[in-house]
């Protein structure tokens, strides 16, 4: 009878092998190859060990290795899980079909972005970068950046865009199993690096204000170690806080003094509506993160962060020990920028620009019956009840438009579209068509 269950759990479970270093590998195997699929529950520590011959510490020892690589994750009375897969190819936007007007890839429009020009002088390259990491101008340019807006600036870090500097965040602070209280709807890429990192994201429905407080409220009751964000501009659903709904929220993180708080302001400098920071007001632990991306062009893969000093500290230990520090040349391409004159003038006319095409397709909708939302930012979000009729029934009058499967959790169907390079007459027909697809079929649209 004991070989049979121990053959039983090889070919079940694809879990073999009489030491914790045999038994971790053949269980990621078992992963690899889709023996184990995502939720899988694995055997209890003492029955494993008893199948498989060995010592409970050793089967345990083999769980923590797991564990600490992400493998798995362990729910309390749920016991020892399969850790859930990254969903790359449900939430990677589809190929664009030629001849179509791309309103799907929340990209600032090009006329308004800057010439990225070389600094003139280049890097001696003398290897004083990693105990200087960041440049002393540039340092004091984003301080004022982040004052100018009532964001402590006394602690600042750079990284290689608003992901980076997210990622690393979360790297630091959490374990693989940990709960994070994401945007619902949100940032599909954020909610794809938060399931990389082997978290849980706990959904926190949205609405024009941002994130509820109610929902905020429910995620911490449910455990979560870190909230992400954004102030304004939020991606997809376009909200931003108001100060009473900032006071609400930080009203709601008294009560959570360990929870870390992370605010994405991705699109400050365009996101068309004034910010209103919890950092630096409540939360103990925070950090306020802020690209250039959507005003200076997407090359730049530059952000930068102001946090308490046990974040900011904890951050940069770990960028020491990986990329060491953010080019220098690309600081200096930054810094150029932003202290440029005739950019400011730019990235002003941008901002007006996208409000106004924000409100042309709101306008627009508006009069046709058809509720949007898009307070700030570079995107509307419709919803729907069918994404997929909306969608290819835009196709067939010649635009192409997000579906909102990527960015939703739990919340309801939707489509996102990016109004950057959407000019008011275009705004007009765009509306116009949208209510043709909605009429030829009176089930799609839930209002």
């Amino acid at each position: 009878m004991y070989w049979y269950i121990v053959e039983y759990v090889a070919i079940h479970y694809g879990i073999t092998g009489t030491t914790a270093k045999a038994i971790s590998a053949s269980v990621e195997r078992a992963v690899s190859e889709g023996t184990l699929t995502p939720g899988t529950a694995l055997p209890p520590v003492r029955r494993l060990a008893e199948e498989l011959g060995v010592s409970p510490g050793t089967v345990a020892t083999a769980y923590k290795e797991l564990r600490g690589r992400g493998v798995v994750v362990t729910r309390g009375r749920g016991g020892t899980v399969v850790a859930e897969a990254l969903a790359v190819a449900s939430r990677r936007p589809p190929r664009i079909p030629e001849g179509l007007r791309n309103l799907a890839d929340g990209q600032p429009d090009p006329a308004f972005l800057p010439a990225l020009v070389p600094p003139a002088r280049l890097s001696p390259g003398s290897g004083a970068h990693r105990s200087a990491p960041r440049l002393p101008a540039l340092e004091d340019a984003v301080r004022r950046w982040l004052e100018r807006d009532g964001v402590p600036g006394r602690h600042v870090t750079f990284a290689h865009g608003s992901l980076d500097l997210v990622g690393r965040l979360l790297s630091v602070e959490l374990r693989p199993g940990d709960a994070v209280a994401m945007e619902d709807p949100g940032y599909h890429h954020l909610l794809d690096l938060v399931t990389a990192l082997g978290l849980r994201s706990v959904p926190v429905a949205v609405d024009g204000e941002g994130i509820r407080p109610e929902a905020l409220r429910a995620a911490l009751r449910a455990g979560v170690r870190a909230v992400v964000y954004s102030p304004r501009a939020q991606n997809p659903y376009g909200g931003c806080f108001s100060a009473a709904r900032r006071d609400a929220l930080a009203e709601v993180l008294r009560g959570a003094p360990d929870v870390l708080v992370v605010e994405n302001d991705h699109a400050a400098d365009v996101a068309g509506a004034p910010l209103h920071s919890l950092c630096g007001t409540g939360p103990a632990r925070w950090a306020h993160v802020r690209t250039v991306t959507k005003h200076l062009g997407s090359d730049l893969r530059w952000a930068a962060a102001a946090c308490d000093a046990t974040t900011l500290a904890r951050h940069d230990g770990r960028l020491l020990l990986t990329s060491g520090w953010v080019s220098h040349l690309l600081q200096t391409a930054v810094l150029g920028l932003m202290t440029d004159t005739g950019t400011r003038d730019l990235v002003g006319r941008a901002r007006a620009a996208y409000g106004q095409r924000r409100d042309a397709l709101l306008g627009e909708l508006g009069r046709r019956g058809i509720a949007g939302h898009g307070a700030s930012g570079l995107n509307v979000w419709v919803p729907v009840r069918d994404e997929s009729a909306v969608v290819n029934g835009l196709r067939t009058h010649g635009w192409w438009v997000a579906a909102g499967a990527r960015f939703r959790i739990d919340t309801a169907p939707g489509v996102r579209i990016t109004v950057t390079d959407l000019v008011p007459e275009d705004a007009a027909r765009l509306a116009r068509d949208f209510a043709a697809v909605l009429g030829d079929s009176a089930d799609t649209y839930g209002g």
